[in-house]
């Protein structure tokens, strides 16, 4: 794949302007999606306080997140095929209805039972943000910039990340539980109002072609001819295996690793937690702005950050002595930031290997994958660290069984995808040369 060729996004008849009406209702949308991302990763910070509330053991607390991550894992083909059918709008309204529920509910439940079913009500809601925001980015924003917006969706998402590590935390031992959960929840009531009155699900004179659909007949193929397409199993596989490092680590586990394994203090295992998503930031920055540039980085890019992970993985799991000193938890914080960014490159194969009324279903395929693969860690790492009386080492060398299957995977689809993409762009520019003028 030429850089120059992928790199060089014609523009099409009937795309998107873009413009400041663009970036109002997109930001709407991103900050939906923001809100969601603080719900979502609230335990994270409140992991310790919550085995104590709860009175559970490793498994028992590993089951908040494995549960919250089964729905949303689980929702996301059906999301993608509501997003498809009923556009944004309806399927960000009633996501944002049910996250703010699902954290209200946390906040006030009495029992384990009523917690697990609020994280699980609280999936379901957050299930429907990103994709609804992909498409939205997509039906308001010219395709050429496709890549950087779904960075920058990302980066906002992260920024939703800050706040748990900074604020919600904060709020947990200053104000206690009912009032740090309750009190988030009110974000989501603010996001609901203005979703409500600014929101659009496309620009005027770019409304999608109705797609006929028929019941379940419809469903299958969204779903398979999405399925049938290299670059959408690519774009899965990439996010399976890119994302799920980082989104262990800052979902749940790395806060107990951090003051229970490296013996730090709450507050400079926060300040590590805080690093991954201040890097999470600038590299998505820069990641968005390479593949914008040169889509033949994609692959490069994905390969060699699953390589340094799993790299600074090993190095601070084997190394002798205690506790890894603190310029190899900073690396490896540091490096943790880029798996968000590198996870968002599995949208960029999806995305032009399927027509804009299947965006939403191929979308759904590719960010299932990220969390099936965290979902599976979480659960290995809390079974692991009851199974050895709480050897991190052990625990966390999970990683590596499924960054391993991923590359696997990754290597078999992308020449695969390649050879699509390239049929696919002489494709293009033959009916840009045959448009009437």
């Amino acid at each position: 794949m030429s850089g120059r060729g992928f790199g060089s996004a014609v523009t099409l008849p009937g795309d998107p302007p873009g413009g400041r009406r663009a970036a109002l209702v997109w930001g709407v949308g991103v900050a939906v999606y923001f809100v969601a991302v603080i719900f979502r990763t609230s335990l994270g910070v409140a992991g310790l306080d919550a085995a104590d509330r709860f009175d559970v053991n490793a498994s028992a607390l590993s089951t908040f997140s494995i549960l919250q991550l089964l729905v949303y894992a689980g929702m996301q083909i059906p999301v993608g095929l509501l997003v498809d059918r009923l556009g944004t709008k309806k399927v960000l309204t009633l996501g944002v209805v049910l996250f703010t529920l699902g954290q209200l509910g946390f906040a006030l439940s009495p029992s384990y039972g009523m917690a697990l079913a609020s994280r699980a009500l609280l999936g379901c809601g957050d299930a429907m943000t990103f994709i609804s925001v992909l498409r939205l980015g997509g039906r308001w924003f010219p395709a050429r910039r496709g890549p950087l917006i779904a960075q920058l969706a990302g980066l906002v998402g992260m920024a939703g990340n800050l706040v748990s590590t900074l604020v919600i935390a904060r709020l947990l031992h200053g104000v206690g539980w009912t009032a740090a959960f309750a009190g988030s929840a009110v974000a989501g009531v603010v996001v609901l109002v203005l979703l409500l009155i600014f929101l659009k699900d496309h620009p005027e004179g770019h409304e999608p072609t109705p797609v006929a659909h028929a019941g379940a007949t419809y469903v299958r193929r969204q779903i398979a001819e999405s399925w049938r397409e290299p670059g959408t199993r690519l774009g899965m596989w990439v996010h399976f295996t890119t994302q799920f490092p980082a989104m262990v680590f800052l979902l749940l586990w790395g806060l107990p690793f951090l003051v229970e394994a490296q013996g730090l203090s709450p507050e400079t295992a926060g300040g590590l937690l805080t690093l991954v998503v201040a890097s999470n930031m600038v590299v998505g920055l820069v990641y968005g702005q390479i593949i914008a540039r040169h889509h033949a980085a994609r692959v490069p890019l994905a390969l060699g950050t699953i390589a340094v992970t799993a790299a600074l993985w090993g190095t601070t799991l084997a190394f002798p002595g205690d506790h890894a000193p603190m310029w190899l938890l900073v690396t490896l914080c540091t490096v943790l930031g880029a798996c968000g960014p590198a996870s968002m490159i599995g949208f960029d194969f999806a995305r032009p290997a399927n027509p804009p009324e299947r965006q939403g279903t191929a979308s759904g395929i590719v960010n299932m994958g990220g969390f099936v693969a965290s979902m599976t860690t979480l659960l290995a790492v809390g079974v692991l660290l009851d199974a050895t009386g709480g050897n991190y080492r052990i625990a966390f060398s999970s990683v590596f069984v499924l960054e391993t299957l991923g590359v696997v995977q990754i290597l078999r689809l992308k020449a695969r995808t390649a050879k699509r993409e390239r049929e696919r762009l002489v494709a293009s520019r033959v009916e840009v040369v045959h448009v009437p003028v």
